[in-house]
């Protein structure tokens, strides 16, 4: 029997279900997003087990469908973004979270840099006048980006890469963010926000969707802008402020914008879609596809099931985003004995350790290895014993150690 069952919805990449072969789990694909009952239900028909979720931007895991499957060890947003996901629920249930936050950092950034250029050189409109049997060859409003200084809100994996690029093309790059970081090539950091607004050509956001970022750019923001400057959106639609935006692209003081991601987005290719901004030749509108390419999508099938699997098989955590950063190999002194690894989240409180170590004691059984990493609420124990996964005084240490008021989630894996 299969050590768990995966569920990958959305039409998530092959590379996937290879990452996931060596495991030992069965894998089951729906190529669509689901509802909460839908999802559900589809988990409740999966073989009895463990059960790891894979889902891209539309499926939405909400606290009602952790609650609702105590299976559930472990989500892959096979995407960067994770708003999708009730992380504080999932924390809360044990149930670690895991995302892809490098593999489509480049094509991001490739589609960016297009816009910059696509912007700059009047493109769009001009594209779709041809198209109309309108020839508009004139040099008004073209411009080379050469020079231009490129302001970067949020100087995350994109916006370092999107850094490099531009100064490529001979841009000059600022950049905000609420951390401090190491600038790269020469790209210099703006004291603020409205700093970076008020000297850049071209404003591109790359930030989050969080309570800080949601509307962060809004009528006052927009009004900060550099006259004539252009606003890229590829990083999350609720950042934007839809109406102030229109109005300034409206009165020409913003350019011209870019805009891959909106508030209100559709569930499928299917729905129909509609924004304030649909009319505007000087807006290029794309449907959420600044990580869709083939190179981006096969990378994040490898990175996240290789996740998953370094969670299922030994507990590791080091990318997960709402749990304990922890990674532990199996100890050197249990290579050649049969042994296994207790793995406990538990709420962080004072003497949970103490409690679990007192079982174990009490078992007469020996710990060759023991790590502990905690968050504010949460803690993640590792414990390596000298036993079979299938020893009955293993299965009985896991079952004393689950039974413990403090813990959230225990499981046994073999070392």
């Amino acid at each position: 029997m299969p050590r768990a069952s995966v569920l990958l919805l959305e039409k998530i990449h092959p590379t996937a279900d290879q990452g996931f072969e060596p495991a030992d789990v069965s894998i089951h694909r729906v190529n669509a997003g689901l509802s909460e009952d839908e999802i559900i239900e589809e988990m409740e028909r999966l073989p009895d087990g463990p059960i790891i979720v894979g889902i891209r931007s539309k499926t939405r895991i909400t606290g009602r469908v952790i609650e609702s499957v105590p299976r559930l060890i472990a989500i892959g947003a096979f995407c960067i973004g994770t708003d999708q996901i009730d992380l504080k629920t999932a924390r809360a249930r044990g149930v670690a979270v895991f995302n892809a936050p490098f593999s489509n950092t480049r094509s991001v950034a490739e589609l960016v840099m297009a816009e910059v250029v696509i912007l700059s050189r009047q493109i769009f409109p001009r594209s779709v006048a041809a198209h109309r049997g309108e020839w508009r060859k004139t040099v008004d409003g073209a411009h080379e980006v050469r020079g231009k200084t490129l302001g970067i809100v949020g100087y995350g994996h994109i916006g370092t890469q999107l850094s490099i690029l531009a100064e490529a093309f001979g841009m000059k790059v600022l950049f905000f963010d609420i951390q401090k970081k190491l600038p790269l090539g020469n790209a210099t950091p703006a004291a603020t926000l409205d700093d970076l607004l008020g000297q850049s050509h071209f404003v591109t956001l790359h930030v989050p969707d969080t309570e800080l970022t949601r509307g962060m750019i809004g009528k006052a923001e927009v009004s900060a802008m550099r006259p004539g400057a252009y606003l890229i959106n590829a990083s999350r639609g609720k950042v934007v402020d839809i109406g102030a935006l229109r109005d300034a692209l409206t009165s020409g003081h913003v350019s011209g914008a870019a805009i891959d991601v909106f508030p209100r987005e559709p569930k499928g290719n299917d729905d129909g879609f509609e924004t304030e901004l649909q009319g505007l030749e000087n807006v290029i509108l794309t449907p959420h596809i600044g990580g869709s390419t083939l190179e981006a999508q096969a990378a994040i099938g490898h990175e996240v099931s290789a996740a998953l699997v370094g969670y299922l098989n030994l507990g590791s955590t080091t990318s997960s985003v709402n749990m304990p950063k922890l990674e532990a190999p199996p100890p050197v002194s249990v290579a050649n004995i049969p042994a296994c690894r207790i793995i406990n989240i538990h709420q962080n409180q004072p003497g949970v350790l103490s409690k679990i170590n007192q079982v174990i004691a009490g078992s007469n059984v020996n710990i060759v290895g023991q790590s502990l990493r905690t968050l504010e609420d949460v803690g993640l124990l590792f414990i390596d014993i000298p036993l079979s996964v299938n020893d009955d005084k293993a299965g009985q240490l896991k079952t004393a150690i689950g039974s413990l008021g403090t813990s959230l989630r225990t499981r046994i894996v073999p070392l």
